[in-house]
């Protein structure tokens, strides 16, 4: 029997303070692959540049984590923009950190959209203009969307290699669809919940909605947000026991 391997990113670089008070290098101490916000949502050439210096020295997978330029609603909400307006704001923010991880000596591995742009990714014209303005930057880059999501066929039929998302620390809905942070229960804030979950979904392809009930899923890559409450300890236990079930925890790279 081979070994079963599996990516655990988080998004970075998305808060001065958190760099500043070492909470996201905490964090990033027990995962694989970092998602940097690149100037959408949050993240600025400082924080670009720390979070690089921080992933760099734990040999961590790179890539941008571009969104809606919208740094007043965190990028959550969707924007009235065209395609091509899409298509130029997230090859911008691509162009950036890749030209600022260049500088660093480490070369961008993949791009996660973030927020409302990732949910409306899920539509061909705005997965198209994500996928062009990335390949405009580097055709090898790895598109990573919510596994199960239109985005993932969308980007593989532009000829990306494509890895499909699941989240340990938020539950979903009946449809595959994550919970709205505003609802109760949406966030996985125990370790132990967490990690329940995140090795449910690598083992057994399942995660538990809200209701109790199971939904099928099959991931390469388990998130955790660097906002959730605790995240490095939920981080931690993740990966403690994905290690003990037998899998090997491996960058996107």
């Amino acid at each position: 029997m081979g070994e079963h391997f599996i990516d655990i990113n988080s998004d970075l670089g998305e808060s001065a303070e958190a760099l500043a008070n070492g909470s996201d290098f905490d964090l990033m101490r027990f995962i694989s692959s970092a998602n940097i916000a690149c100037g959408g949502h949050a993240g600025d050439e400082s924080t670009m540049r720390k979070t690089l210096a921080a992933a760099k020295e734990l040999s961590l997978a790179v890539g941008a984590h571009p969104s809606y330029p919208d740094r007043a609603n965190f990028g959550r909400i969707a924007m009235p923009m065209s395609a091509a307006e899409i298509e130029i704001t997230v090859r911008q923010q691509i162009e950036q950190l890749a030209s600022l991880a260049d500088e660093a000596g480490m070369k961008l591995v993949h791009v996660k959209p973030h927020g409302a742009l990732y949910h409306a990714a899920r539509d061909w014209t705005i997965a198209a203009a994500i996928g062009k303005a990335a390949r405009s930057v580097d055709p090898q880059l790895v598109m990573v969307g919510q596994a199960g999501s239109p985005a993932v066929e969308h980007w593989r039929k532009m000829g990306f290699r494509c890895v499909g998302e699941a989240f340990a620390d938020r539950r979903y809905e009946r449809d595959g669809t994550l919970r709205s942070r505003t609802m109760p229960g949406a966030l996985l804030a125990s370790p132990a919940d967490a990690a329940r979950q995140a090795l449910a979904i690598a083992r057994d392809h399942v995660a538990t909605i809200h209701n109790g009930s199971e939904l099928a899923i099959v991931a390469e890559t388990l998130c955790i947000h660097s906002d959730t409450p605790g995240a490095a300890a939920i981080a931690q236990e993740v990966k403690r026991q994905l290690l003990a079930a037998g899998f090997v925890v491996r960058s996107l790279a």
